[in-house]
């Protein structure tokens, strides 16, 4: 097997998460663009393991490299937990997250405290060259805020309001977001079930 692990995604800011909490695995942590893989992946799963593995078991057959996925979203409770595995097509493709955030405000004008309640889902998908396949899955509870906060993350970040901070998850210590984001919590249970496996 390679020393490494293909984590298939193209996004830079997740990439840079991700590869800050699997440091300390001693394999290399590549996207999809570093292993020149470029595919488009139908994900058409009703959760978000089922997107997380579409992706991961894609990119493992293509390369038979130990390769991780993620399908990660926002529920919003006021919103039927929509978009939900939506996020990223939420309102179009190629529509900015700066729209989509400001439609989610105006949609919420009005509300208040536990109305405007909401949370982040990540599941995180391992597809192992011998076809075995595990997930691990990880949520964060809060709201929706008031206002579009903070520079330090991105996607739906500037509008979740994470009460225990009293600010926005974009306005987090890059430390902290990691310790209690839905991917950070996902990402870590993953990386213990991978160092049990890898070190066997």
């Amino acid at each position: 097997m390679n020393n490494r692990i293909i984590f298939a995604t193209t996004n830079e800011g997740k990439m840079k998460e991700i590869r800050l909490i699997l440091r300390d695995l001693d394999y290399e942590i590549v996207s999809m663009k570093d292993a020149g893989i470029t595919v488009d992946i139908i994900e058409d799963g009703q959760t978000f393991e089922d997107n997380a593995i579409i992706k991961a078991k894609t990119i493992m057959d293509m390369t038979g490299d130990l390769v991780l996925a993620d399908d990660s979203g926002i529920e919003i409770d006021a919103m039927d937990k929509a978009p939900g595995i939506y996020s990223a097509r939420f309102l179009g493709e190629d529509t900015s997250y700066d729209i989509k955030n400001n439609y989610i405000l105006n949609k919420l004008n009005g509300l208040e405290g536990d109305d405007r309640s909401a949370r982040f889902v990540c599941a995180i998908a391992c597809a192992f060259p011998d076809g075995e396949i595990i997930t691990t899955r990880g949520t964060m509870e809060g709201y929706i805020g008031h206002e579009i906060a903070g520079g330090n993350g991105f996607g739906y970040d500037p509008i979740f309001w994470v009460p225990e901070y009293q600010c926005t998850s974009a306005q987090l210590d890059t430390q902290i977001k990691n310790q209690i984001s839905h991917r950070g919590r996902a990402l870590a249970a993953m990386k213990d079930i991978l160092k049990k496996k890898l070190s066997n």
